[in-house]
């Protein structure tokens, strides 16, 4: 079972990260899910994205859910029966789920590509990132914003919400594990904190509201 890495926020907050290297067959071992979820997996053409929907479960299992725990709203944000907050992200070959028994939380795993450089004007204002270093540090710091903004569209889940216009991370360096981020809408504010990190080409970001 390749749960890759556990990580524990606080008391009441965790993370979980699945490396996908099983079979789609192997994954839906033990696995029953709703109607709704069943619905979903067979609509996705890739394999891949189906053993990742499926990787998700075995997450979700190591915390004592199962499938029917889990619901979703009409914005699409996942929710527990029980109250507590949830996030789950799957990029490639990674997917991550993280629990707060008391804060909303959100998360995002990337993987680092030198696509983000040509759609970074889009989300994030790219004067702010002359002194880095070289391309690969600024592919690396791009990954990070890009994921931070993920995590906390994912927390706010508010239809209209601009990356590049409503949401602010507060700057950072690479040696760093964490920062902050705003959000900023309809003349609301709100703040959480954000953790990274890195591990096989990929990122790891997650929020969690102050």
């Amino acid at each position: 079972m390749p749960l890759y890495k556990t990580i524990t926020v606080n008391d009441g907050t965790k993370v979980l990260i699945w490396k996908v290297e099983e079979s789609e067959s192997q994954l839906s071992e033990g696995v029953v899910l709703t109607p709704h979820c069943q619905k979903r997996m067979m609509g996705m053409k890739s394999e891949l994205h189906r053993r990742g929907f499926l990787s998700i479960r075995h997450l979700l299992a190591v915390e004592g859910y199962v499938d029917h725990d889990l619901f979703y709203d009409d914005a699409g944000k996942p929710h527990l029966t029980d109250g507590k907050f949830i996030s789950i992200t799957h990029s490639h070959e990674f997917t991550g789920i993280i629990i707060s028994d008391t804060r909303e939380v959100g998360i995002d795993i990337e993987m680092q590509r030198d696509k983000i450089l040509r759609i970074a004007n889009k989300y994030t204002p790219l004067e702010e990132y002359k002194t880095v270093a070289n391309s690969e540090a600024l592919i690396r710091k791009l990954t990070i914003v890009w994921g931070a903004k993920e995590s906390l569209y994912k927390i706010y889940a508010q239809h209209g919400l601009s990356f590049l216009h409503h949401i602010d991370i507060t700057d950072f360096s690479l040696s760093d594990s964490e920062t902050t981020g705003t959000i900023l809408y309809k003349g609301k504010t709100s703040h959480y904190d954000i953790i990274f990190l890195e591990f096989e080409g990929y990122t790891c970001v997650y929020a969690i509201k102050n």
